[in-house]
């Protein structure tokens, strides 16, 4: 099993410094972001912010990490990035310099992201207006601040690759999985963490009693979402508003705003689609 994430890991490294990715489409990587949800992690969050310049705080039980500037700033952003360094970043959680990233950038979930969408998210960053915002350092408790150690976690929780639909699926559900999957990564947040912080894959999108900021995070499976409707669960990804008249919380408000509520009709029907189709699992105990 691990030769062959080395061999993919190899292929995919061929694959970005090749010329692969040479054009895209900035509108449509436009779309893709705010599927992806990159505005939300990458913004501070105080009036004014510049958007994409970072400075958001995820507090951890490793600590709060702090999202970084990715507008084509030349020094304090990605301006001196070449594609084939965004590839490598989003599909191999590593930085232009070779080191690792943090799983709190959700590579393991973006490495599914396909050729042509990891194209058109890169030119429609590099059409943002470039913000001098410098990066702020994460604040990790010894040692998770030792990046070397990340190449240990990798070997045990990160499987590099482009998502591949299960032909079994129709092309609605497939289309779901992606969106939630590799571009919405719903399952960092949704799935319940190990005590390393590895997804347990057989609670996957069945919520969380502590998530990224200590609080609840929803199960997402049947087992709590067939009290809803279609419609209903719609309305919800639309306006934040439950059927009973409730608010979202803080945290999924704001995925629902820049998120899921940007999605077009066809993608929320899939998306919806595809969590019908989950295994029901009970919510997480506290």
């Amino acid at each position: 099993m691990r030769a062959c994430c080395a061999a993919a890991l190899g292929l995919l490294l061929a694959a970005a410094h090749s010329g692969a990715f040479a054009q895209g489409d900035a509108k449509r990587g436009a779309y893709l972001a705010k599927a992806a949800g990159c505005v939300g992690c990458h913004t501070e969050v105080k009036k004014d912010a510049t958007p994409y310049a970072g400075g958001r705080a995820l507090k951890t039980p490793f600590g709060t990490f702090y999202g970084p500037n990715i507008t084509p700033h030349p020094s304090a952003g990605l301006g001196r990035w070449s594609e084939a360094d965004f590839v490598r970043a989003l599909r191999l959680g590593l930085r232009p310099d070779g080191a690792h990233y943090f799983p709190a950038f959700p590579y393991p979930s973006f490495t599914r992201i396909g050729d042509s969408d990891l194209r058109d998210l890169w030119v429609y960053l590099r059409t943002l207006p470039p913000s001098a915002r410098p990066n702020q350092a994460h604040d990790l408790r010894f040692p998770f601040g030792w990046r070397f150690l990340v190449a240990g976690w990798k070997w045990l929780f990160f499987s590099p690759g482009v998502f591949a639909a299960d032909p079994k699926r129709t092309l609605l559900v497939a289309r779901g999985a992606y969106l939630v999957e590799a571009l919405g990564h719903c399952g960092e947040c949704h799935t319940a963490r190990n005590f390393l912080g590895g997804l347990k894959h057989d609670r996957f999108l069945a919520g969380a009693a502590k998530g990224p900021d200590g609080d609840r995070v929803p199960n997402l499976t049947p087992a709590r979402l067939k009290k809803w409707s279609d419609g209903e669960l719609k309305g919800f990804l639309q306006t934040g508003l439950t059927p009973d008249g409730d608010v979202a919380a803080e945290t999924m408000g704001e995925v629902i705003r820049n998120t899921t509520g940007e999605l077009t009709s066809e993608d929320l029907a899939a998306v919806i689609a595809y969590l019908r189709s989950l295994p029901a699992i009970a919510d997480e105990p506290d």
